[in-house]
């Protein structure tokens, strides 16, 4: 049996990376998965893999800077399907590597939008599809320098970190009302295009392959856990 047969889902950030690897691992489980970034023909690259592989999938291009975006999305979903069962917040943006001095105003709020601004319009937009599921997931990928401040990664780390805490807040309000259930998950070293972007020097063979995290996040999703959770995806899972 498909694990989640008859259920939709939501990814963010599903063009490339985590984020597409992980949109075919739920379609591979049955489940409907609803594709969302900026990246049109990189969006149908996907969708075109999942069809492939027998699965199930619908393309939503939306910059999840314009909250208007979010707003049209959830509607169209809710529309449709009238509930979200899956959520998986993946989309980032990592502004420039550079001492807190010399951040630049304009990037620094471009990520902010993105990964804070954003990431509080999601969940706003769907709560009420969400907490219409008899199990709803919600799983956010954070990163390790959120908590752990590292130097030259302060414009990054603390639009993580600000999110990360919506997130757990969320969580931890939801839990007692309702089926929601949310993870907190960092993915550790991965071989992305951001990492690639953060360690240009790195052999990207060194470092775990999306698949891995996204087999990881499928069987989570599937789990009985308590809510808010928190782990980390190591290069052995």
């Amino acid at each position: 049996m498909s694990a989640f047969a008859g259920q939709v889902a939501l990814v963010t950030g599903a063009s490339r990376g985590i984020g597409a690897a992980t949109a075919q691992a739920l379609a591979a489980q049955g489940a409907h998965v609803v594709l969302t970034g900026r990246d049109t023909k990189a969006l149908e690259a996907v969708e075109q893999a999942i069809f492939d592989a027998g699965g199930a999938a619908t393309i939503a291009p939306v910059d999840l800077t314009d909250a208007d975006g979010i707003a049209r999305l959830a509607n169209a979903i809710a529309e449709r399907w009238g509930v979200l069962d899956i959520l998986v917040h993946s989309a980032a943006i990592l502004p420039q590597l550079t001492p807190v001095a010399d951040i630049d105003q304009v990037s620094f709020t471009r990520a902010i939008t993105a990964n804070v601004l954003a990431s509080q319009a999601l969940i706003a937009r769907f709560d009420p599809l969400l907490k219409k599921s008899k199990d709803a997931r919600v799983v956010y990928l954070t990163t390790s320098v959120a908590t752990a401040a590292r130097a030259y990664w302060g414009a990054y780390a603390s639009s993580k970190a600000a999110a990360e805490v919506l997130f757990d807040c969320y969580g931890q309000e939801v839990r007692n009302i309702s089926k929601i259930r949310v993870a907190i998950v960092d993915p550790g070293a991965t071989r992305t295009a951001m990492r690639a972007k953060a360690y240009p020097g790195e052999d990207p063979k060194t470092v775990k392959a999306p698949e891995v995290v996204a087999a990881r996040l499928v069987d989570l999703i599937g789990e009985q856990f308590a809510s808010p959770h928190r782990e980390r995806v190591n290069q052995s899972s």
